[in-house]
Order: C-alpha cells, then structure tokens, then sequence
C-alpha cells in the first residue's frame, strides 16, 4: 500500500469520541502509515461543556506520552478559539502576536512537545496587518517552534498578499494553504450550511493559485462531506443537488464500482491524485473508519480515471 495522502483529523478525540477510542484510531492510523495529525486549539469548543476546546490537544498529548518514540507529525491552529462561552464567531482570540505566542505555548503544553511541524493562521483576522502576522508566524518558526506555517480560511488575493508581505520582509514565508473543498461543487451563489466562514471554501483562484505554486501544500477539509458520499442517512444539503452534482456522482459511482472501493474513498483519492494534488483532513469516530480513509487516500487513480472523474 502506498504512503496515505492525508491528515488524521482530531477535531472530536476527547468530547466526542472518548479517549480509549481515539487511542484505538490513532494506534491504527500509525501502523497503517499515517503521520500527519491535525489539530487546534479551539477544538472543539461547541461540543465541550465548558464552551471552549483544547480537549484534543490534550488528548493528543495523553497519547504521545503513552506512546514515546511514535513518529507522527502535528498540525495545529491559532486565532479562532472563543474568547468567552457563545462568543463565536464574533468574539474570536484572533492573531495579535501576543495572542499567537501565548496559545502557542498552550497548546504544546497540551500536546507534551517542544514544537509542532504545522501551526496555521486558522482565520482571518482584520485587525492585524499583514506585516505583523507575518513577522509573528515566521518568528515561530526561527524560534523553532514550529517548523513551517500556513494559512487557513483566508481568500486567494490575501494569502498571495501574505506570501509576497513575508517575501519582501526576509521573514519565512507561508508553506501551506487549507480550505474546504470536495468532489462536488454547492451550486454558485448558495450559502453553504454548516460553513460559518464564507471565505473557507477553496474558489478557483485559490485552486489556481497551488498550480502556480507548487511549493505550497493544498489541504482540505470536510472533504468527504462528512461521509455523505457513503451514508444514505446523510442526504446532501440543498445547495448540492443540482444537475452538475447527478453527473459527478454518476461518474464516481462508475470508477468505485470498477475499483471495488466506497464513493468517500474515491473522493479521497481524487484530491490526492489530481494536479494539484490536495491533502485531505479526514476525521474518523472508528477504527474501520480510519482504515477506509486510509485505503482510499493510497490510492492512486489513473490518467482515464481522473479524466472521467474532472469531465462529469
């Protein structure tokens, strides 16, 4: 089996999903070849009593200590964790860089570690300029806090802005760029439920500007639509059914019938193997969960398959 393309989401490990099946997720994940395990700090405040997160990266940490010498990678975020209980989206920690410093050094006291490989901007915050988050993200990475930076829920224009800002300034610049995407596409113009961040949907320009750009990594999230390719239980929301969404899916039925594979790990190996290649975070409540994920971030489809697969 090939390396899986794709992160290990733990938005849920410690609320959720308890500890002894999270340890179950993350043990299989590992001996599958997993590495890389995303993470923030505000996870996941609207499903904690207490109205605010950090249970997963606790959890995480709890689990790297009982597990000293496991090679995996960490991507964690900053600036969308509530100030007080209710006070999302509204009333947001943001990305002062007083405010990064400090939950940076909550959040590998959570996670038992001297740094992280992946700390991203995980929203846009206005009120800072871009010279100052650029000078705080690059100045925790030569403080070798983390090892490389990237940005979350931002448009297209502004992380080009941020990129070319960090550029100017000799400061390192962003290597990563995360958004939500999936196979199917909500209809032009439709609010999409459950995205409390408009500008976090991954437009055309942003795809575009990863093709230019090959020294950035594309990661996405909900890229399974939160298992509704594979879920009957699960119908899609009224901004997907549309003509474009029965073509697409007609044509992804076809390569997972030929392939023996789930819908959802078509999907997965579609954003891995398209040009440019997408690294999906994948959240998982079982170890067969994690497994299919995985089965289907290995693979590799071919040339035919992606074209069949882009033509819908």
């Amino acid at each position: 089996m090939n390396t899986p393309t794709m992160a290990l989401g733990a938005m849920y490990f410690g609320t959720r999903v308890d500890e002894r099946t999270a340890f179950s997720i993350l043990d299989r994940y590992v001996e599958l070849g997993g590495a890389f395990i995303d993470t923030s700090d505000n996870y996941s405040f609207w499903t904690s009593e207490t109205g605010f997160g950090g249970q997963s990266e606790a959890l995480l940490g709890r689990w790297l200590a009982s597990n000293p010498g496991v090679r995996v990678r960490l991507s964690t975020k900053v600036g969308a964790q509530p100030t007080r209980v209710g006070g999302f989206p509204d009333h947001l920690e943001g990305l002062r860089e007083d405010v990064v410093r400090g939950a940076m050094a909550q959040s590998l006291e959570r996670l038992g570690v001297d740094g992280v490989d992946l700390y991203w901007a995980h929203v846009e915050d206005p009120t800072v300029p871009v010279e100052d988050l650029v000078e705080t993200f690059g100045g925790l990475v030569r403080d070798g806090l983390s090892a490389r930076w990237g940005v979350s829920n931002h448009p297209s224009w502004l992380l080009e802005r941020i990129r070319a800002t960090a550029e100017r300034a000799g400061h390192p610049q962003p290597t990563a760029y995360q958004e939500r995407y999936s196979y199917l596409q909500p209809a032009g113009g439709m609010a999409v439920e459950g995205q409390p961040i408009p500008l976090g949907m991954l437009s055309p320009d942003g795809l575009d500007f990863l093709r230019r750009n090959p020294s950035f990594d594309g990661w996405v999230y909900t890229a399974t639509l939160q298992g509704r390719y594979d879920r009957n239980d699960r119908p899609l929301e009224t901004e997907y059914r549309h003509p474009g969404t029965e073509r697409r899916l007609a044509a992804l039925t076809r390569v997972a019938t030929a392939r023996g594979l789930r819908p959802g790990q078509v999907v997965l190996a579609w954003l891995a193997s398209g040009t440019p290649a997408l690294t999906p975070i994948v959240g998982a409540s079982s170890v067969e969960q994690v497994e299919q994920a995985v089965a289907g971030a290995s693979t590799t489809l071919t040339d035919d398959e992606l074209t069949a697969l882009d033509g819908a």
